[in-house]
């Protein structure tokens, strides 16, 4: 982290992502640019196989798009070696898996865990773990051994595990997912004091549009692209770098395919209306 105290901006242009397969390649992710700014609060929402989760692990350089470019910072993400990126994460960026069993030591104890954590930078000073607990609210647990908590105090772990280093950039892939209502909100606590209290910019991947209406700012995967935004509980439709709009999904579900549009700019603004009754000239 900057002596700031910041979190990091993320800077993501054309990104394109193809997965091979035997006769046919899988577009996972279609041009997509976004940008975060330091020390936001982002979800990713949109239901299974949008590719939600495959920017997630673009943005951790655990993958290398087919095309586009990813900035976080000021390091562009495919100008690193692989010793680089293995820095990144170690630092920079830090990715708390959807399995909370992938992140923890569960026969350790939570200040064990976290502890464990911070090994994997020895280049500067950390946090003191003690102070770090305290600092997020989890001074209570840390003698506790983690295969004895709950589903969703583990999970607050996992995330404390992931900012023991004092990363710029937390990423958590469905942080939130399998948890009961109160569970969940205490996830989101947490994520709100890690964001507040250590300046980290946090993306979260999320199916569940309660989790995402609980962050400032969520944006809508469809099809692989950025399909709409939400700030402040507004829903915008989002103009992409080649100047594609999506339609919202209760608005094409009135409108058949290949419906034409006629587009109309005046001093309210742009107006889209459909045209059912073009006369097609010979």
């Amino acid at each position: 982290m900057d002596a700031d105290g910041r979190g990091t901006d993320v800077r993501v242009r054309g990104v394109i992502h193809l997965y091979p397969q035997q006769g046919a390649d899988v577009v996972a992710l279609r041009g997509v640019d976004l940008d975060i700014a330091a020390g936001e609060m982002l979800a990713l929402l949109g239901p299974s196989g949008m590719g939600k989760s495959t920017l997630l692990l673009l943005l951790a350089g655990m993958l290398t798009p087919s095309a586009g470019e990813i900035t976080i910072g000021e390091v562009t993400l495919g100008s690193l070696s692989p010793a680089g990126l293995r820095q990144l994460r170690a630092g920079t960026v830090s990715f708390v898996l959807q399995e909370t069993a992938r992140n923890l030591l569960p026969y350790a104890t939570v200040a064990q865990n976290v502890w464990f954590a911070q090994q994997g930078d020895r280049t500067r000073a950390h946090r003191d773990v003690d102070e770090l607990l305290d600092l997020l609210g989890l001074a209570e647990l840390a003698q506790r051994p983690v295969g004895s908590l709950t589903r969703g105090m583990q999970q607050l772990v996992a995330l404390t595990a992931g900012v023991a280093t004092t990363p710029r950039l937390l990423l958590a892939d469905e942080p939130t997912n399998q948890l009961d209502a109160a569970a969940t909100a205490t996830v989101i606590d947490l994520l709100r004091a890690i964001n507040e209290r250590l300046g980290t910019t946090i993306v979260l991947v999320t199916h569940d549009p309660v989790v995402a209406a609980a962050l400032p700012r969520t944006v809508t995967i469809r099809d692989g692209r950025v399909g709409a935004e939400g700030r402040q509980g507004v829903q915008y439709a989002v103009m992409d770098g080649n100047g594609s709009i999506q339609l919202p999904p209760e608005v094409r579900a009135q409108v058949p395919p290949l419906t034409r549009f006629v587009v109309e700019h005046d001093a309210q603004g742009i107006h889209l209306h459909p045209e059912h009754d073009i006369e097609e000239t010979p």
